[in-house]
């Protein structure tokens, strides 16, 4: 018997996100759970929406006009907000995507996961501290694969190097170390669940890595042992006793 997928509601701000992270933003959601809904909201009568307009047939993505009724003003926002509210009275769902890189959506956010559902953020590198925070886990759209044209793909493909954000180091570090056991080895999957408690945004894709325990080998900072249990091979990670350290 198949276990239930978490049924998710998608709201796309159109304002603050690009046509051409679709692929890569659907192909991510699928990840976590089956889109019951998939929303974006814009003004439609606007030339800037024109590449969307492209894209929204193709992926069952239902547009939802909003009118600029004043100038400098985004009537985007509060659509979206009182959409996701009514949503989330319904109790349908599971969990919420919400696709922006607007601190605006940050209280939806919080107000979402008091409910005790899931939120996923996703949203450009530049998008604010507060937003990201207010998430379960948050995305950056540029780590999306076919999230931008090939002939830009060469200047994306330049990641972060690990060595020199010791905030991050020290962010590993401090997890595996929450997570150990009195003989001082760590799960995996409890380390992960650490860090994304911690730092909603961290993702091994922003360094050039697909999985956290790629990024992790790559430090040369931690000792690994498998264990196969039930079938199931289980990671267990432990900090070197290396003169450089990056805890704090």
């Amino acid at each position: 018997m198949k276990s239930r997928q978490n049924r998710l509601a998608i709201l796309i701000d159109a304002d603050n996100s690009q046509p051409r992270i679709i692929e890569g933003l659907l192909g991510e959601i699928a990840n976590y759970g089956i889109a019951s809904v998939k929303r974006i909201y814009g003004d439609w009568t606007s030339s800037q929406l024109s590449g969307w307009k492209k894209v929204l047939l193709e992926h069952g993505i239902q547009p939802i006009q909003q009118f600029a009724y004043t100038q400098g003003k985004n009537s985007t926002d509060s659509a979206m907000i009182i959409d996701a509210m009514d949503l989330l009275y319904t109790k349908h769902f599971d969990g919420f995507c919400i696709v922006t890189s607007d601190s605006d959506f940050t209280r939806l956010a919080s107000r979402i996961r008091e409910n005790g559902l899931v939120v996923y953020g996703f949203g450009e590198k530049k998008t604010p501290k507060a937003f990201m925070g207010a998430c379960d886990k948050f995305i950056y759209t540029e780590n999306l694969r076919d999230c931008v044209p090939d002939e830009v793909k060469v200047e994306q493909s330049k990641h972060k190097n690990i060595m020199k954000d010791t905030k991050t180091l020290a962010l590993i570090q401090n997890a595996v170390e929450d997570s150990a056991d009195d003989s001082g080895w760590s799960y995996l999957a409890s380390i992960g669940n650490v860090i994304a408690n911690k730092s909603p945004e961290f993702d091994p894709r922003t360094y050039g890595h697909k999985k956290l325990v790629e990024l992790m080998k790559d430090t040369k900072l931690f000792e690994f042992k498998e264990d196969e249990l039930s079938h199931k091979r289980s990671i267990y990670v432990r900090c070197k006793r290396a003169k450089r350290s990056y805890r704090r």
